[in-house]
């Protein structure tokens, strides 16, 4: 079953905006995500660069080692945790690990390095840090209180041996990673010197927290939005359909009985307006190709219907009485004329329709069209003796295009008949060749009696006559030139007539060089 398009408009609006939400969502969760561990980053290894800083400054002052302090001798088990308690004198500065009593354990005393700095810069907000500090021989020297639940149970961190190989040990190396402390999911910058290895790590929980809110939020809005878009898509697509609904309903009353209607056009130049117009202009050339129709049907009967009667009034003279054998040959000869006019409108109406459904078969071959326009002058010599009338060809010369001659020669001696109808005793005609590198350009002018401005637009259609009353007394059936311009096409040329009324009539043909493109 096939969806309306107010439905699949609704649908594919659904679908996109579906599609930009979760695109939407998922842009916005990364790069919340990015710059949160990207702020934290930034943070921990500002703690670390500073702590690094403050510990290598002392160093450079007090000149000492820095290293864990050895003892003299075995500690006991308590001692053997040197980080677990310090010590802070009145005056608020930091001196080292509280050792056992001189009596009992023999050590040097701890630099001061790694003391002050820690208490510079951690030790007054050191809740949520995790840091860690070793030497330069990897062993650890200090841990956060965070990091030493008990003097039996201490949680390490990694060092820059545990992450990477072939460090470089003259140079500083840092490094973010992520590990589970504790069962707690922490990020950590590790920072390695010459002298001091720090790790400060920091719990994500917060981050975490941060990102699972933002994801709440996403799966709680979005579909909203989307329900919300979905309503609005299908009243949005509703309203814009209404102008084509319109349109349906007013183009059911259109008939080919009533082709005279229009389509009410929109105020606003949209593209409903754009195709209302257009269909508008579709109707106005059907309501001319009936009107055509129409005109051909009635011509036609009445070309027809002209010869028959005569046919038939003369079969009933010859059958009404017996006649002499000269009055029998008159009655046949007139009967003859008859049908063979018959069969010219016949042979024409055949020809313009295989023309109109591109049925016309031309048998294309290269010729020199000054010789076919000398033949043409040639013709027009004999028929232009009755009347008198002054026949010139001027330009021809040798060209070759390529077409059918038989045909061109009948479209050229039908526009050269149709001037010798329309000319006045003494005359003239006149016949001119022209060409450039592309098209050939043929002329064939008279004096006679014109055609007026308004009926110039319809002297190539099927049986329309000028005057015809004046045409009825010239004869012919009207289908002359509309030959010319069936053949003139389907040589890929055009045919123009300029004119004034009592001056004379010049129509011009324009032939490609090469042939008809198809």
């Amino acid at each position: 079953m096939k969806l309306s398009l107010r439905l699949r408009l609704t649908f594919w609006f659904t679908a996109i905006v579906a599609f930009s939400l979760a695109l939407f969502g998922f842009l916005n969760y990364v790069t919340v995500s990015s710059e949160l561990n990207q702020n934290l980053d930034s943070s921990i290894l500002s703690v670390a660069e500073s702590l690094r800083y403050t510990i290598e400054q002392k160093q450079q002052e007090t000149n000492q080692p820095f290293q864990v302090p050895r003892p003299s001798r075995k500690p006991t088990k308590k001692e053997k945790d040197p980080f677990a308690w310090m010590f802070i004198d009145s005056l608020g500065e930091f001196i080292g690990p509280i050792l056992p009593p001189p009596d009992t354990v023999e050590v040097e005393k701890q630099p001061e390095v790694v003391w002050s700095a820690v208490y510079q810069h951690i030790l007054l907000n050191s809740k949520d840090y995790y840091i860690q500090i070793a030497d330069s021989t990897n062993e650890i020297i200090w841990r956060s209180e965070n990091m030493r639940p008990s003097a039996d149970n201490t949680i390490s961190m990694p060092l820059a041996v545990d992450i990477a190989k072939n460090i470089d040990s003259t140079r500083v190396y840092q490094e973010v990673v992520q590990f589970d402390l504790d069962e707690e999911r922490v990020r950590a910058v590790v920072l390695m010197s010459p002298n001091v290895q720090i790790t400060v790590g920091y719990p994500l929980f917060e981050v975490e927290a941060t990102l699972n809110d933002l994801f709440s939020s996403l799966i709680i809005a979005l579909p909203g939005i989307l329900l919300i878009s979905t309503m609005g898509g299908w009243f949005l697509a509703r309203y814009s359909l209404q102008p084509i609904e319109l349109l349906n309903y007013e183009a059911k009353e259109i008939t080919a009985s009533s082709l005279s209607k229009r389509l009410p056009v929109p105020q606003v130049n949209d593209e409903i307006a754009r195709l209302t117009v257009t269909l508008n202009d579709m109707i106005s050339r059907l309501e001319k190709s009936f009107l055509q129709v129409r005109q051909f049907t009635s011509d036609a009967s009445h070309e027809l219907q002209t010869p028959l009667s005569i046919l038939i009034g003369e079969m009933e003279i010859a059958l009404r009485s017996p006649k002499s054998t000269e009055e029998y040959e008159e009655i046949l000869s007139s009967a003859l004329e008859e049908v063979l006019r018959l069969s010219q409108v016949v042979k024409n109406l055949l020809q313009l329709s295989r023309a109109e459904s591109g049925e016309m078969k031309l048998k294309l071959d290269s010729l020199d069209i000054g010789l076919l326009v000398e033949d043409v002058f040639e013709d027009a010599l004999i028929l232009c003796e009755e009347k008198n009338i002054d026949v010139r060809c001027t330009g021809v010369e040798s060209t070759t295009i390529i077409g059918e001659r038989a045909q061109l020669h009948q479209a050229l001696l039908n526009l050269v008949e149709n001037a010798i109808k329309y000319s006045f005793e003494h005359g003239a005609l006149r016949l001119e060749q022209m060409s450039d590198e592309d098209y050939v350009y043929i002329n064939i002018s008279d004096t006679g009696m014109g055609i007026p401005a308004k009926d110039i637009d319809n002297i190539f259609d099927r049986f329309y006559r000028v005057d015809k009353a004046r045409s009825q007394n010239i004869g012919g059936h009207g289908l002359g030139l509309s030959i010319v311009q069936s053949i003139v096409r389907a040589h890929g040329g055009t045919i123009s007539v300029t004119s004034r009324v009592g001056m004379g009539t010049t129509f011009q043909i324009r032939l490609p060089r090469s042939g008809p493109t198809e």
